[in-house]
């Protein structure tokens, strides 16, 4: 099993502290602190506060019934010697696959000889805007009641675990085929490891191909993009795609260099980072708001001349004003402003709404933005993007001497915690001065990498 990265382990960290968060709603509470590696105490420990009338709830009570352990964020008594269970989720609504996760406690639950009133999930309420001053938790959690879907689910619940049962007690895994079902709802953590012996194109891997033409061709024995029959049915683009794979060819249209000439000097190239809390760092702003604290600018001017800008929010301040305040500068009024894909648009359109004074200025901005990635994809194809026309898949293609494997930070996710960690004051000044660094190279590189982007596109008409 992969290990848990950085990223992942951030997501583990914001669900953690929101069901710290909830509790808090439930006070008086006792927390089973024992961890998972020891379950059996942990059930030892809940036994003996469920015991205790005065208790009003259980945080992390854990059982263990006909093998199936369970964590409960929050069991709540109720009317002397009932029970409400109450799952937390640092989602901002209910998912399709939340509810199972309910409908498999409450089966312990009543197993284990519990009566439970109401099961449901606490969310976040993404329309909870923060003052700034005082964290309204009443009003950044909301409850859903699943009991009746939680009920309905409580006759399959046996078998289906008694299948799990059955496949865990095999010797080896299961025989089954990778497939797209291994990611949904999430990515299974042996992925890697089931696909390493997968062809180079697999029809699975390469993006563009639908779920519904895999399944076609798997069962004609087709797993290897390079071996789809000439006369399968596929669309247009698809068809250019196959093609450019077999003969290990890219794709150039005909219009590739009038599109990437509709610019006007100088050039701007532009990238934002951005964070997105869970938890409302600043006034004025929602869970899981785009919040940008950093942008880079490389400029092309006419004469040939390359030019680089750039800014980073260095402290732990809502970073928006300054951010607009020095990008419009930068920009001045003159120019394309090259970007890639339509993010940078949908942050600029956020400041728009939080800084009206800004508004007119960032509209012009706005109406001077050029999406590189729209040409890309429109106009030219290498084998080496496997169907993808993200930067991270485009740049190592197009550039081969250029590549985000020897950065420090080589995605923008990374990006946004290493920020989180450079503004916290529990930071040292080292891994600061570091840490921006870091961001700084980032920033910068996804900006020129539009640029030579550009530069061997042009080279190719």
């Amino acid at each position: 099993m992969s290990e848990t990265d950085p990223v992942q382990q951030a997501m583990f960290d914001t669900g953690n502290e929101v069901g710290r968060l909830a509790t808090e709603l439930y006070p008086g509470g006792v927390r089973i602190e024992e961890d998972h590696f020891h379950h059996e105490d942990a059930v030892r420990s809940t036994l003996e506060v469920l015991k205790n009338r005065d208790v009003p709830a259980i945080y992390e009570a854990a059982f263990l019934e006909d093998g199936v352990r369970i964590r409960v964020d929050v069991l709540q008594r109720v009317n002397g010697n009932a029970w409400n269970l109450i799952e937390v989720k640092s989602s901002t609504k209910v998912k399709k696959e939340h509810v199972p996760d309910v409908a498999v406690q409450l089966h312990v639950l009543q197993s284990a000889g519990l009566s439970v009133s109401l099961a449901g999930i606490m969310h976040i309420n993404n329309q909870y805007v923060y003052d700034g001053r005082n964290f309204d938790l009443n009003s950044f959690l909301t409850f859903s009641d699943q009991t009746e879907e939680a009920l309905s689910q409580q006759g399959v619940i046996p078998s289906q675990l008694a299948t799990l049962k059955d496949m865990l007690g095999k010797n080896g895994p299961p025989d089954i085929l990778p497939s797209p079902h291994c990611k949904k709802p999430y990515l299974c953590d042996f992925w890697e490891h089931c696909t390493q012996t997968m062809p180079e194109y697999w029809v699975v891997k390469e993006k563009g191909i639908s779920e519904k033409i895999q399944k076609e061709l798997r069962a004609m024995g087709v797993e290897d993009m390079r071996d789809i029959p000439v006369d399968f049915p596929l669309s247009t683009i698809q068809q250019l795609r196959r093609d450019c794979v077999v003969n290990q060819k890219e794709y150039i249209g005909p219009k590739l260099g009038e599109e990437l000439m509709k610019v006007e000097h100088p050039i701007h190239f532009l990238d934002f980072e951005t964070i997105g809390p869970a938890i409302p760092k600043y006034g004025g702003t929602r869970p899981y708001e785009t919040i940008p604290f950093q942008w880079s600018n490389h400029i092309m001017h006419e004469n040939g001349n390359l030019e680089h800008q750039e800014y980073l929010c260095p402290e732990d301040k809502d970073p928006r004003e300054e951010f607009a305040e020095t990008l419009l500068q930068a920009l001045g009024e003159k120019g394309s402003i090259v970007v890639y894909t339509t993010y940078e648009k949908g942050v600029l359109e956020g400041l728009v709404e939080y800084l009206p004074h800004y508004r007119d200025r960032l509209h012009a901005v706005i109406e001077r933005l050029y999406d590189l990635h729209v040409v890309v994809k429109n106009h030219y194809y290498h084998p080496e993007f496997h169907g993808s026309f993200s930067l991270k898949a485009v740049l190592p293609a197009v550039v081969p001497s250029m590549a985000y494997e020897n950065l420090e930070i080589q995605e923008g996710q990374m990006a946004s915690l290493e920020y989180l960690r450079m503004i916290d004051p529990a930071t040292s000044e080292e891994d600061r001065e570091k840490i921006k660094k870091n961001l700084l190279t980032y920033c910068a590189q996804d900006t020129i990498a539009m640029v030579r982007i550009r530069e061997e596109l042009l080279k190719k008409v």
